[in-house]
């Protein structure tokens, strides 16, 4: 049987496209996403399609496409994975299929919009009732920049939850690594401390103040984006991290 997904995902590519993608995403040697190719299909589109299509997709048809050179491909497999486990509320066994089908393909999961769009629906949504260990063991040892972001960014669905503890957590095990601090973590971190802050922003600064010395830049410029002019420059006075 054909892969629909795969077939309607290719069937929108877009050459003239390709050039404005692979730069968005920093695909030139060197780059975080070295070596990705694209279709040149737009995220609406993708969105599109797979809103015909999650239905009817099998796990083989997903594991074709997760396992595809092409972004768009990956992008498709994730967000239909989501929409399974979304729809699946009260059948438990298959939720739990598919975040062992997630964590099984972290290795395709190699730019940060695909982290982004699929692990806090999913794995943080996963977690919500259950032990966050996997959270702080991919934030400390994962094997990709890509994989510790899932770490930090998976916390935004306990963050909407009320649940703002494990973000700062996590945010310290960055803190504690070897500096440079890859750029794409600092802004995962930061951001997600942010979102902690709009629940308490005086939390947020109580858990800022003591470690403010000791933060990358980039990752304190975003945590303090919504403070008021004054103490966004008291905390960046205080930085010694570029």
């Amino acid at each position: 049987m054909s892969n629909i997904l795969y077939e309607k995902i290719l069937s929108k590519r877009d050459p003239s496209q390709v050039e404005n993608l692979s730069r968005f995403f920093k695909c030139g040697p060197g780059q975080y996403g070295e070596g990705d190719l694209f279709l040149g299909v737009k995220v609406p589109e993708t969105r599109k399609i797979v809103k015909e299509c999650w239905q009817i997709v099998s796990p083989c048809d997903l594991q074709e496409c997760i396992s595809s050179e092409y972004h768009e491909m990956r992008l498709a497999a994730l967000l239909s994975l989501v929409e399974v486990f979304r729809h699946s509320k009260k059948d438990r066994q298959k939720q739990q299929e598919c975040i062992e089908f997630y964590l099984s393909s972290t290795q395709y999961i190699n730019n940060w919009d695909l982290v982004d769009l699929s692990c806090y629906p999913l794995l943080g949504q996963w977690l919500l009732d259950k032990d966050r260990s996997l959270l702080y063991e991919l934030a400390r040892d994962g094997k990709t920049i890509w994989e510790q972001r899932i770490g930090i960014v998976s916390t935004m669905q306990l963050i909407r939850a009320g649940e703002v503890d494990d973000t700062y957590a996590i945010a310290d095990i960055f803190l504690e690594k070897p500096k440079p601090l890859h750029d794409l973590l600092q802004k995962a971190v930061g951001w997600l401390l942010r979102e902690a802050g709009k629940r308490d922003e005086t939390q947020l600064k109580e858990w800022l103040e003591p470690r403010v010395a000791s933060m990358p830049r980039t990752m304190l410029r975003y945590a303090i984006e919504k403070f008021d002019e004054n103490q966004r420059q008291m905390f960046l006075r205080s930085s010694r991290i570029q």
